[in-house]
């Protein structure tokens, strides 16, 4: 096969995602092959309606299909209490708790010097800057118990030490390690309930 033939480059551009190797690639562009052309075309449709429509809240840096996204947009939640997270899929799981009303704080990543992922390359100057813009009370660093999490809340809390606002941490039910998209929701509310201030 050439490098130009369709199936060749859906094979590598499927294993260029997460999770998928080159077997599983395959075995999905086969199945598209076989499928009927309105299954890939659907497929095909959603992707580029994911590039067009999605984008990032101006606000927290969720995913959003207007200038705000749907939490930022509430005006039910408690705009007073921002929870900070990695990635839009830990929005989800922390709805998914149902224990949360406050807003988030998307950082889209951890700091890890071994992936050369710095402060910088994170929404970290967009978190102070709104902490010092809004009325802000309370501060939840909701990163993942790991190196990397704990690190970047460490961090975290010492940029927001001046600007006096309470600064908690995530109450240790959660398995160290383990990331906050695969928690379920019990468990999440009682890290909710459970969380503390950050002593650094």
């Amino acid at each position: 096969m050439t490098p130009s033939d369709p199936i060749e480059r859906l094979i590598d551009a499927f294993s260029r995602l997460p999770g998928i190797g080159p077997k599983t690639a395959a075995r999905l562009t086969y199945f598209l092959l076989r499928a009927p052309d309105e299954l890939a075309l659907e497929l095909a449709e959603a992707l580029r309606d994911l590039k067009e429509r999605v984008r990032y809240c101006r606000r927290c840096f969720n995913v959003a299909e207007g200038e705000l996204c749907a939490i930022c947009a509430d005006e039910h939640r408690d705009s007073r209490l921002i929870c900070v997270v990695e990635e839009p899929l830990d929005v989800v799981a922390m709805e998914r708790s149902g224990a949360y009303r406050g807003v988030y704080h998307v950082l889209h990543g951890v700091i890890n010097p071994l992936e050369n992922v710095g402060p910088e390359d994170l929404r970290i100057r967009e978190l102070i800057e709104r902490v010092q813009r809004e009325e802000v009370d309370e501060v939840i660093l909701a990163t993942n118990p790991n190196m990397e999490g704990e690190a970047t809340a460490m961090y975290i809390a010492r940029l927001l030490r001046p600007l006096e606002v309470r600064v908690t941490r995530l109450a240790h039910g959660l398995p160290v390690g383990g990331d906050l998209e695969y928690a379920d929701q019990h468990t999440l509310a009682r890290a909710l309930e459970g969380r503390h201030p950050l002593d650094i």
